[in-house]
């Protein structure tokens, strides 16, 4: 079944940008629409619709980014058909809306990315420490030196900002506190260090990773320790479109969350 769920997620990655429905991924690999979606969220962690937006999210990244067309131009070169929906979702998925996406790279030049904690919204809650470790073959596409980026978030893969998270300093150890009773995964990804402002919000291969299994948090529990292990990841894999750098480059322009609510930064070395 695995081999379903691929096949599937590299014909949507293919045809990201085309107005795709599920029906027609179903019928790629021979199965009906509700099997296809259970198969593939049990596999890829997302259901196929998110998966899709994913890769949408990260062109229109891209898009944003490396050109002057407006937000509606790249709503409908993305394959949607309603600016309105294309702007809540892509600040849903990556943190921040388009517009503001597009004005990072300015913020990051000013104050750039530095080991930082954001704790989660209870400050009784629990506590989520580990390390994170690189594979040598992630190390050496990241050109030696990585930005690790570590978070508790409520589904598997990533969106918007994380319950609590971190830019983790050289040692690679991180102390995520404040995690409200629940649920969550525990999710990482690394950019690479030395990368301008670009490079940072789009680096050219993706690295990431997480807990094989969901980190459960009650109250007054002691301290989970969970390790992650980041190594490079498939070019059809869902891409992390959550904006990074943001979380740690301290700029009060971009701490505001699609949410509308302020994410308050505190700096320090993570660990």
């Amino acid at each position: 079944m695995h081999e379903v769920a691929v096949k599937a997620a590299r014909f949507l990655a293919e045809h990201a940008t085309e107005p795709i429905h599920l029906g027609d991924v179903a019928d790629h690999v021979g199965y009906s629409p509700f099997h296809l979606s259970r198969i593939f969220e049990r596999h890829l962690g997302l259901p196929p619709g998110q998966f899709l937006g994913a890769h949408r999210f990260q062109h229109a990244k891209r898009l944003l980014l490396d050109s002057e067309e407006r937000v509606i131009d790249v709503c409908f070169a993305v394959g949607f058909t309603s600016v309105g929906t294309f702007t809540s979702r892509f600040a849903a998925s990556v943190g921040v809306g388009p517009r503001e996406f597009r004005r990072i790279p300015e913020a990051l030049a000013d104050g750039p990315p530095r080991p930082v904690s954001r704790p989660g919204g209870d400050p009784h809650g629990g506590v989520v420490a580990g390390v994170a470790q690189l594979s040598p073959a992630a190390v050496a596409a990241l050109g030696g030196s990585a930005a690790v980026y570590v978070g508790v978030f409520t589904r598997r893969a990533p969106r918007g900002t994380p319950v609590s998270g971190a830019l983790l300093d050289d040692g690679g150890s991180f102390v995520l506190t404040g995690v409200p009773p629940g649920s969550y995964w525990l999710l990482a990804a690394a950019l690479p260090g030395r990368a301008d402002p670009l490079g940072q919000l789009l680096p050219e291969c993706g690295v990431s990773g997480h807990s094989p299994w969901p980190v459960r948090v009650t109250p007054s529990a002691p301290p989970i320790h969970r390790d992650v292990h980041l190594d490079l990841t498939p070019s059809w894999s869902a891409p992390v479109v959550v904006a990074l750098p943001p979380l740690a480059c301290g700029s009060a322009r971009l701490e505001k969350t699609a949410a509308g609510r302020t994410a308050s930064l505190t700096s320090g070395h993570a660990g």
